[in-house]
């Protein structure tokens, strides 16, 4: 499956990295939740995923719209393994939702926590921080 900008598949450790850039609104959540619905789709095997909001710069989104998606991947993620989901946010409204979404998610097989230490979530996803740190052209990983 060929992924849009801003996301990435590693199918080897079934990890979905999400890095969103500028604005996040209605439109670009319902296009992550189309991709990680298309790979649920496509197999039974379960993936976490770690999203790093670090270039966020806007936040367009209600409360009316995050509870709504919120309880629709609740719902659709009903009867599957368990998941993670990491959310790195250090602005103080995207830590709002995130916080949001973990409340809602509460009790279902998506797991979601909230992090401002990049680090902390790779341990949490049981990963190296080197394959969550952003990629820098022409260098090699860094870590977190």
């Amino acid at each position: 499956m060929k992924l849009p900008p801003g996301l990435e598949f590693h199918e080897d450790i079934r990890l979905l990295v999400y890095r969103p850039k500028g604005v996040i609104d209605e439109a670009e959540i319902n296009r992550v939740i189309g991709v990680i619905e298309g790979i649920e789709a496509g197999s039974q095997e379960p993936f976490n995923r770690f999203s790093d909001t670090s270039e966020t710069h806007e936040v367009e989104l209600n409360f009316r719209y995050v509870i709504q998606a919120s309880l629709h991947r609740r719902l659709s993620h009903k009867g599957r393994a368990p998941v993670k989901s990491a959310i790195l946010a250090t602005d103080s409204t995207l830590i709002h939702y995130a916080r949001m979404l973990a409340l809602l998610t509460e009790g279902s097989s998506i797991k979601v926590r909230v992090f401002q230490d990049c680090n902390e979530a790779a341990q949490w996803l049981g990963v190296s921080p080197q394959l969550l740190a952003p990629k820098v052209s022409g260098s090699q990983d860094q870590s977190c």
